[in-house]
């Protein structure tokens, strides 16, 4: 599985990163218990949200070029929401959590941050990001403005900075399959936007 790496920062911007070579992730025997340990010793490190994320992008790739499980694990998306989503981990007192998300052709998500950290690697079909700054002024408090486009393949990783604004699609002929990992989420402080009321609002 090849793909590039990306990093989105607050600001909305987007830059292509160095990855490490498929074959130099190649392991025996890699499981999901490992792929957790090595997150976990990764944040006890860290020195702020955003320093740690191209080790965490690196352990998902070779996550997923070495475990079928992990790129199995996923539903048909919902006949009624053109989503579905399976939670692999999220444990009491551990700082992340671990999902598969799918998506229906066409069915986009709505404008939102995050309230954490996330790195998001896709599986299958493809996926149209759509990125977004906070431009606030004396009447809107809460504006944003669209900063540009990402469509992401198979084998592609991106990084998401702790309130990087972003919007998602399914594009192509089938269903989109992510691999997610998130950190710690403060709900006070993850939101969806409204461009055309200029609001947002907690979700």
């Amino acid at each position: 599985m090849k793909g590039r790496d990306w990093l989105v920062t607050e600001d909305g911007q987007y830059q292509v990163c160095k990855s490490v070579r498929a074959w130099d992730l190649l392991r025996d025997n890699y499981r999901f218990y490992r792929f957790l340990t090595e997150v976990e010793d990764v944040l006890k490190d860290a020195e702020d949200e955003s320093s740690h994320l191209p080790e965490i992008r690196m352990l998902v790739r070779r996550l997923i070029i070495n475990s079928y499980w992990v790129q199995s694990r996923y539903l048909e998306p919902c006949s009624k929401t053109g989503i579905s989503v399976v939670l692999l981990y999220d444990e009491l007192g551990f700082p992340f959590t671990v999902q598969t998300v799918t998506f229906a052709p066409g069915t986009p998500s709505t404008i939102h941050n995050h309230g954490t950290w996330g790195v998001v690697a896709v599986l299958k079909g493809e996926e149209k990001n759509t990125f977004w700054q906070r431009t606030p002024n004396s009447e809107f408090k809460d504006k944003i403005e669209r900063t540009g486009e990402l469509t992401l393949f198979p084998g592609d990783i991106i990084s998401l900075a702790p309130n990087a604004i972003h919007s998602v699609e399914a594009v192509g002929d089938q269903p989109t399959v992510t691999f997610n990992i998130y950190g710690e989420t403060s709900m006070q402080e993850r939101f969806e936007f409204d461009t055309v009321s200029h609001l947002a609002r907690n979700f």
